[in-house]
């Protein structure tokens, strides 16, 4: 489109002379920054740029990062990465030279942002997310497109937002093909900043009105004290430990609170283990010599204790089951090097162990208890309702499997990452 081109299609003079006449009108001390604004807002938005580069994330490895260049501005995005992936979920892509980056290396991904998404996405209008969405499936050619879930909400009432949103194109967009999981969803995230940029609203409030809930409510933040399983040196077997501000009125607050719990608890651990004992697992959670379950969720409700907060928080557990069942048996002993196998429990052991965990412990939600395919022992912990039961592994964001624990009630609540990928 050339230059007068454009200023016929959007009426560019026409818009630059009411500039002009409602500054004049406005008596404004600043008229070059009072008409500048007055066009920035009656002037169409549309992506102009989209530029991608390679970056590291929080553990060290390559993903992608988008810059999205509308009129309006600039608005930046990267792609989470995972530490694993289930077999139901979207792949990232990666460029597989084991010589550089262990073969985690993603310029394939970024290339497809620069050279093929970019071109595709110019002169398109941000604000629509789905339209863009579906120009990024288009360009990819593969046929593997596994829809995946973009939006949360409380399992139990999930279907609402489930059915309707099916077939759009959030739910197909996070899937490995020519141009790669992590390039799609890096851009993806980069527009919707954009998109609520143009519309002059809080990001959030942008994407309730995408996936079309009203109801909105402020999440309330999980912090991980203590780590286990296969992310910590240590015998806990479960993968985290973690809190729950419930009690905090506002974000501010329950940040504050987490902090000083966490600090709580790392005097509690010096004092009994050790400065040794204080060393933090791969996500963050200190990672003491402990071997049970219980040893942990001791040590957090001490730390509680301290902070004052008792009736304001609570405790969450991610036990990662599927890391230690072998064939229908859980091996709660899976990291010792002197395993017995003596320690094996079935999938009633472990109810009896989580009813017995909740009522001596103030446990609100637990997250995988059992295997990622043991769904007759998940429905039947969930149906007890002794507290929120989170689906992660189970789920594996697959939208085949979301409906299927909703029609079972196999959990209420789920954990979803915009990746698609599991960590």
């Amino acid at each position: 489109m050339s230059v007068q081109e454009y200023l016929d299609k959007h009426a560019l003079s026409r818009k630059i002379e009411d500039a002009v006449n409602a500054a004049v009108r406005a008596k404004t001390p600043d008229p070059v920054l009072f008409i500048s604004n007055h066009m920035k807002k009656s002037v169409p938005s549309m992506i102009t740029k989209v530029k991608a580069r390679q970056i590291l994330d929080s553990r060290g490895i390559p993903t992608v990062e988008v810059d999205l260049y509308t009129n309006k501005g600039m608005f930046r995005a990267s792609a989470p990465s995972g530490a694993s992936s289930g077999m139901y979920e979207a792949i990232e892509l990666r460029d597989g030279d084991k010589g550089t980056y262990l073969g985690n290396g993603v310029s394939r991904a970024v290339r497809n942002v620069n050279e093929k998404i970019s071109e595709a996405l110019i002169g398109m209008d941000p604000t629509l997310q789905s339209q863009i969405d579906q120009a990024m499936i288009d360009l990819d050619r593969t046929e593997k497109k596994e829809s995946q879930l973009v939006f949360t909400r409380p399992l139990l009432h999930f279907s609402n937002l489930f059915l309707p949103l099916r077939e759009s194109a959030f739910w197909e967009f996070f899937f490995q093909g020519e141009l790669g999981a992590n390039a799609i969803l890096a851009v993806s995230m980069a527009a919707c900043k954009a998109g609520a940029a143009e519309k002059e609203v809080p990001l959030y409030k942008h994407i309730a009105v995408l996936s079309g809930n009203t109801n909105l409510s402020l999440p309330i933040p999980a912090f991980t004290l203590l780590s286990g399983g296969k992310y910590a040196g240590n015998f806990l077997p479960v993968k985290q430990i973690m809190i729950l501000p419930i009690g905090a009125r506002q974000f501010e607050e329950a940040l504050q609170m987490g902090s000083e719990t966490y600090h709580h608890l790392k005097a509690v651990i010096s004092k009994k283990y050790g400065t040794d004992g204080c060393s933090v697992g791969e996500d963050g959670g200190f990672a003491p010599s402990i071997t049970s379950i219980r040893e942990g969720l001791d040590l957090v409700k001490e730390a509680i204790g301290r902070t004052g907060y008792s009736e304001k928080l609570k405790i969450a557990i991610d036990v990662d089951a599927t890391e230690f069942c072998i064939g229908t048996k859980y091996d709660l002993d899976f990291k010792s090097p002197n395993n017995s196998g003596q320690n094996f429990k079935s999938g009633e052991d472990m109810i009896n162990i989580y009813k017995d965990l909740c009522a001596d412990y103030p446990i609100v939600s637990i997250e995988d208890p059992f295997d990622k395919e043991d769904w007759e022992h998940a429905k039947h912990f969930s149906n007890l309702g002794i507290c929120q039961v989170v689906g992660d592994d189970l789920l594996m964001s697959n939208t085949k499997r979301i409906e299927r624990a909703v029609q079972e009630s196999a959990c209420n609540a789920l954990l979803l990452k915009v990746s698609a990928i599991d960590s």
